[in-house]
């Protein structure tokens, strides 16, 4: 197993995390057609990310899973950080 192989797929499945993440939050529209049509089309395109990743090697498999865990309670716990340093000021536009 290459270790640089896994660090690379790590970051990639943080990335594909934190993009999905971007986009469940930008299709928070009041239209439902519209948030059901982006949430299917996003979905299909991590499906097909996720199917080409699981063909290849295991080390990219392990590095992608990794990634993909450790992402959103990394991200959660910045997002908190954050708030506690702002004097309670949203980092996120709302």
């Amino acid at each position: 197993m290459n270790g640089l192989t896994v660090l690379a797929a790590a970051a990639f499945g943080s990335t594909v995390y934190l993009i999905a993440f971007s986009t469940v939050k930008w299709l928070n529209v009041p239209d439902p057609r519209v948030k059901v049509t982006g949430l299917v089309v996003a979905g299909m395109i991590l499906c097909g990310l996720v199917g080409i990743i699981a063909s290849a090697s295991q080390s990219v498999v392990i590095g992608f899973v990794v990634g993909a865990g450790l992402t959103p309670p990394a991200h959660r716990w910045i997002l908190r950080r954050g708030l506690s340093g702002r004097g309670g000021e949203s980092l996120s536009p709302r």
